[in-house]
């Protein structure tokens, strides 16, 4: 057991089970992992598509039984967690794996997601808008990533041939998302481009799953012609500012080198493979050939840092006392 102090400032007991030590930010695996699966599948590999969905599934069960059983057992814990902005990784992983298994053709399961996402999303959204601050770090932008992520579940289900009022309701988001990325913005530390752990690079990929948005939105036949090319011309505006932010990143990745590995690590993964999808479907929907081999190197830079991300988490892991133990390493 655990000795916490409630907001009355008395001490009391919480569980201590496995579930309090799973970080908010361990969401961002889920994204990473989930975009890095639509990816591979619009670039027609469906075997390791598959098994990236398979294992960011698996992730998305886990977490959200952490999620669950902080809010029931550890209630000041689940407060506190629930006005950080990696919290809001749990709308973003729901949205981004619900739009993988759209893809798969299960509606159904991706439109009982996008209830799930929905339903959660106001909740974490306003606690966290409530404890804005200057300063902040690149997590503040997923106050547009989580809202992004609905536009884009919403809009892949509806051209799927989904209700009729999912097209309006991902045009909603879409246009909130970029309020709020404008809100992030200006909260934004912009030393951490420099000295952030990993998820400095969330500013790039909130442009890049908005851009993603308005690619799909701009495929769905329910706009105007001018509505049709206003969504088009958002599409090539937003993935030009996230390309433009991905190379100011990389650049301040090769001046300021942070090798250790860091659960915000998956923060940076999730932007390179959110910004190779949001270039292949960019590249359809705008008709812009060039973008399509674009995405697809891209998409592999991204597979290069899931694999290392993903070693670096297995080294660390091996080292904490809890995994040693259940892997029988210190006997």
């Amino acid at each position: 057991m655990n000795s916490v102090t409630s907001p009355r400032g008395t001490r009391q007991n919480t569980p201590n089970g496995w579930w309090t030590t799973v970080p908010p930010a361990a969401g961002a695996a889920v994204m990473a992992t989930g975009i890095l699966s639509v990816g591979l599948h619009l670039a027609g590999r469906e075997v390791l598509s598959a098994v990236l969905l398979a294992l960011a599934a698996g992730l998305w069960v886990l977490l959200a039984a952490a999620f669950a059983l902080t809010l029931l057992n550890t209630r000041t814990d689940w407060t506190l967690k629930a006005a950080t902005p990696p919290a809001l990784t749990a709308v973003a992983s729901t949205g981004v794996l619900g739009t993988r298994i759209s893809l798969l053709g299960e509606q159904g399961v991706a439109l009982g997601l996008l209830a799930l996402a929905v339903l959660v999303w106001p909740f974490l959204l306003a606690s966290v808008v409530r404890h804005w601050g200057r300063g902040m770090p690149g997590a503040v932008f997923l106050v547009c990533v989580s809202t992004q992520s609905l536009a884009v579940l919403a809009a892949t289900v509806a051209a799927a041939g989904g209700p009729d009022r999912l097209a309006p309701a991902a045009l909603a988001f879409f246009c909130l998302g970029l309020v709020l990325y404008l809100g992030a913005l200006v909260r934004f530390d912009l030393r951490q481009i420099l000295t952030g752990a990993g998820d400095q690079w969330v500013i790039a990929g909130a442009l890049s799953i908005s851009a993603l948005a308005a690619g799909k939105l701009t495929a769905l036949p329910d706009w105007t012609p001018g509505l049709r090319g206003a969504l088009r011309t958002a599409t090539w505006v937003l993935l030009g500012l996230a390309l433009a932010g991905y190379a100011v990143l990389l650049a301040a990745e090769l001046r300021s080198p942070r090798p250790a590995y860091d659960v915000r690590r998956w923060a940076t993964v999730f932007p390179l493979g959110m910004t190779a999808v949001a270039a292949l479907v960019a590249g359809t929907a705008t008709g812009v050939d060039w973008l399509d081999p674009l995405g697809r190197v891209l998409l592999w830079i991204g597979v290069a840092a899931w694999l290392l991300t993903a070693a670096g988490f297995l080294v660390d892991a091996s080292h904490r006392p809890r995994v040693r133990r259940l892997l029988r390493l210190d006997r």
